[in-house]
């Protein structure tokens, strides 16, 4: 499974017209595109740091939909005020417990790695990280894109709600702390998110 993610630093007061244009206009624009297997947005009311994400069944379907998703991209930057940044991984790991419920919120972990070292990397969360992730509070579900020839990563937990994920806050900083420095990864940025849509399709792959 593949995606593609373009994050938009825009306009806090931009947000709700910003979701209101994905859930009405996008999600119909995509979900109909082969390969098309759901659409998440993540958005950062205060600062108006949103990340939209198209999840593919394969890389080849993902790359077909560029030219088509171009537009839809270019106007959902332009509502939300600011540029597009776009990047394509690999679902390289998928767990959830249960569905996401109104009112979810997203940690969002990048990091930085030996590109050599992404199988291990993958491993090492499926085997050892994530049931120790699974029992944090309020735990719905964990996943993990790879750009394999960077060595870069985007990990996602998602909560189902803010305060079971301040509550989780402490010990998940412990885990993701011992995590990257036995993988000898670099950690390049974190960031809270409200999930205001999950349209998602991808099975599990733990």
């Amino acid at each position: 499974m593949y995606a593609r993610s373009t994050t938009v630093h825009g306009n806090p007061a931009a947000i709700d017209v910003g979701i209101a244009y994905a859930n009405e206009a996008v999600i119909p624009a995509v979900r109909d595109m082969d390969g098309c297997v759901g659409l998440s947005m993540l958005v950062d009311r205060e600062s108006g740091h949103c990340i939209v994400t198209t999840a593919w069944a394969d890389c080849e379907s993902m790359h077909r939909s560029a030219d088509d998703v171009r537009g839809i991209r270019d106007r959902t930057a332009e509502i939300l005020c600011g540029p597009a940044e776009v990047q394509e991984w690999e679902i390289a790991a998928l767990h959830r417990r249960y569905e996401t419920r109104h009112g979810a919120c997203t940690r969002v972990i990048w990091t930085e790695g030996d590109p050599a070292a992404m199988d291990r990397v993958v491993d090492t969360l499926r085997t050892g990280l994530l049931p120790r992730v699974a029992e944090l509070p309020g735990f719905c579900s964990v996943s993990m894109m790879v750009d394999r020839p960077t060595g870069r990563t985007a990990t996602a937990v998602t909560y189902d709600n803010r305060a079971a994920m301040e509550q989780a806050g402490g010990r998940a900083r412990t885990l993701r702390r011992e995590f990257l420095q036995a993988m000898g990864m670099r950690l390049t940025g974190a960031a809270s998110f409200d999930l205001v849509l999950a349209h998602l399709r991808v099975p599990e792959t733990v």
